[in-house]
């Protein structure tokens, strides 16, 4: 079994700041524009759009970002793995779940009533 370290390059670092710059940018982006009224509502939503997307985009190109990448590609493959259930086998085991509730719930405030009663008995003598 090998232990591989990967360490993430120098260049990772400014790719990271990049990113850091273009989400700030586009922040500030959005507090700037809402101050224009002259400004098409759809440029500036592309804008700010395009530079998130552009910082998404560095960041993916990163150590970390493509391990990321490589994460969400394999969930969305075990998500088609997963057997849903159909619409009725939901709504019997919702019933069932508020059945159970129900009947735990109602033995819980009988248990409660009870001990209640029993304190108040102690505590009156």
């Amino acid at each position: 079994m090998s232990t591989e370290v990967k360490t993430s390059s120098g260049l990772d670092s400014v790719k990271w700041i990049i990113v850091a710059l273009l989400v700030g940018g586009a922040v500030y982006a959005n507090h700037y524009f809402a101050q224009i009224d002259t400004m098409s509502d759809l440029v500036k939503i592309i804008v700010i759009i395009a530079a998130i997307l552009i910082a998404l985009f560095v960041a993916a190109t990163t150590e970390k970002g493509k391990t990321a990448v490589n994460f969400a590609k394999e969930s969305r493959m075990e998500v088609r793995k997963v057997v849903w259930p159909t619409r009725q086998e939901a709504i019997q085991t919702t019933l069932i779940i508020v059945v159970f509730v129900t009947i735990v719930s109602l033995f819980l405030w009988g248990v409660d009533a009870l001990l209640g009663w029993g304190v108040k008995s102690v505590m009156s003598l």
